[in-house]
């Protein structure tokens, strides 16, 4: 075994091994798994905007609209990023990547918070709560005096997270951006 990892470059072991961890997170019975969060690093943007895009698929039925989205909104993200005033957070479960959330600025006081997901297999350990706050906190250490967020009312368990830290809907719609009818609501947090 040991002759067949020798084979392996390092880019081919750090990939073995984030799948074994993978596999240990998906397998573990006991639910004993923790979370921490980090900010973003090369190669993320590309794994956050494919993996909405087949878990929303996959749940919804969404089309390749929203994969256009979420390519645009992390291109965007890392063309323009603002440090000290613009963030992504990824959450991690056993090293394996279990959701994120990107901060991002919108001029005049205003940020926006995007693209928050969690993955099923760490869904119920708080990581949707704890990258909201990440966001929060940081607009607030920030000096923002308000957060702005687009969302969809299928989208239960984040709107739960958004009403618990004070956010409040401003606009609703619907749309059929992804391929059928869907209720949007824009939701808005005073930070000032």
């Amino acid at each position: 075994m040991v002759k067949i990892l020798d084979r392996l470059g390092p880019s081919d072991r750090a990939d073995l091994c984030s799948a074994l961890r993978l596999t240990e997170t998906l397998l573990d019975t006991e639910n004993k798994r923790g979370f921490s969060l980090r900010t973003f690093r090369p190669g993320d943007m590309g794994m956050i905007a494919a993996r909405q895009s087949i878990l929303y698929r996959e749940v919804y039925g969404w089309g390749p609209q929203i994969e256009v989205i979420e390519g645009q909104v992390t291109t965007d993200f890392l063309r323009d990023f603002k440090p000290g005033h613009e963030q992504c957070w990824v959450a991690e479960v056993n090293g394996a990547m279990a959701g994120s959330v990107f901060l991002t600025d919108e001029g005049d006081g205003l940020s926006r918070l995007r693209l928050l997901y969690v993955e099923p297999f760490a869904r119920g350990l708080g990581i949707g709560n704890a990258l909201v706050e990440a966001c929060i906190g940081f607009a607030r250490d920030v000096g923002y005096s308000a957060m702005t967020l687009w969302t969809h009312t299928v989208l239960e368990s984040a709107r739960r997270i958004y009403a618990a830290h004070g956010f409040r809907i401003v606009e609703s719609h619907v749309h059929e951006e992804f391929g059928a009818p869907i209720q949007s609501e824009t939701w808005q947090l005073d930070l000032a």
